[in-house]
C-alpha cells in the first residue's frame, strides 16, 4: 500500500483563510476525529481543523462505518463556535458538500454530482462524505463539529456498499497531491460560508446546479419508513421538498434513491 506522508508546509503555503485550518492539528492515528473535537477542551479554537491518516472508529451519517486506508485519502474535521440557529445546520452541510465539489473540479476538472443531503459523487460513486454533529447549551447550539471524508488516492474498495465508492485518483488516473486538495477544501468552505451569511441563495443555486436528482421520482429510507415521491426542490433551509401528487412534504433526513 502506498503511503505518503502529509506535508503541513505545502498545506500551509496553499491555504488562503482567515480562521479556517489555522490551527491545524495532525494526527497519525485517533478513534474519531468527530468525537475529538466535539468532546476535548483542549482543541477549543475557532476554525480548528483536526485532521487524522487513520481513525478506527471513523463514520458516517447513522453510525455508519467509514473506513478509509491510511495516508492515502482525508479524514478531517473542523470545529465552529458560536451561536447556531438550529434552521441553518443545513446550510452549513450544503456549504460544506459544494466547497468539496468545487475543490475538485477545479484540481482536477472532473464533473462532480451533489446528492441530498451530503453525499459527493463522481460518475454516480460516492467519493466524499460530511457527518455534522453539535452540542448545545440552553438550548442553544453553541459548537459544531464537521466530519469530512474524501477518497482521494486509495486505489481499491473491497467490500458491499450501498453506493458504490470510488477515489478521486481512479477518476482522474493519477495521484492527488493531498496537501494542495484540502487547502483549496478549506478555502471554499470558508468563502462559502461568508456567501451564506448573506447571499444564501447564491449557495442553493450552487448546490442546485450539481444535484441531479432534482426533478426525478425517489424513494427514501429513514428508519424502517419508506417514502416516495418526486424531489421537487429544496427549501430555504436546505430540506428536501417532497411531492406526492398534490401534496409536498420537508424531509429532513433519509437515505435517498432514484426509483
Amino acid at each position: 500500500m502506498e503511503v505518503m506522508l502529509f506535508n503541513i508546509e505545502e498545506f500551509d503555503i496553499k491555504l488562503d483563510t482567515e480562521f479556517i485550518g489555522r490551527n491545524f492539528i495532525y494526527c497519525d492515528e485517533v478513534e474519531s476525529t468527530n468525537e475529538l473535537l466535539l468532546n476535548s477542551k483542549d482543541f477549543s479554537q475557532n476554525g480548528t481543523v483536526l485532521l487524522a491518516e487513520y481513525q478506527s472508529k471513523g463514520k458516517g451519517r447513522k453510525d455508519k462505518v467509514w473506513i478509509s486506508n491510511s495516508g492515502q485519502n482525508l479524514t478531517f474535521s473542523v470545529l465552529l463556535k458560536g451561536e447556531f440557529k438550529s434552521r441553518k445546520i443545513n446550510l452549513i452541510n450544503l456549504s460544506t458538500s459544494l466547497a468539496i465539489a468545487q475543490a475538485i473540479e477545479n484540481l482536477c476538472q472532473l464533473n462532480v454530482e451533489l446528492k441530498w443531503p451530503n453525499d459527493v459523487l463522481i460518475d454516480k460513486k460516492k467519493v466524499a462524505g460530511i457527518l455534522l454533529e453539535s452540542t448545545s447549551k440552553n438550548n442553544k447550539i453553541i459548537k459544531i463539529v464537521i466530519g469530512i471524508g474524501i477518497n482521494v488516492n486509495q486505489p481499491n474498495f473491497p467490500g458491499k456498499f450501498d453506493i458504490p465508492p470510488t477515489s478521486i485518483r481512479k477518476e482522474f488516473h493519477s495521484i492527488v497531491n493531498r496537501e494542495r486538495l484540502l487547502s483549496e477544501v478549506l478555502n471554499n468552505l470558508e468563502q462559502n460560508f461568508d456567501s451564506a451569511k448573506d447571499q444564501s441563495e447564491k449557495i442553493m443555486n450552487d448546490w442546485r446546479a450539481r444535484c441531479k436528482m432534482i426533478g426525478e421520482k425517489i424513494k427514501i429510507i429513514d428508519d424502517e419508513r419508506i417514502k416516495f415521491g418526486i424531489f421537487e426542490d429544496i427549501d430555504e433551509e436546505g430540506f428536501m421538498i417532497l411531492r406526492q401528487g398534490d401534496l409536498r412534504e420537508k424531509i429532513h433526513q433519509g437515505d435517498v434513491n432514484v426509483r
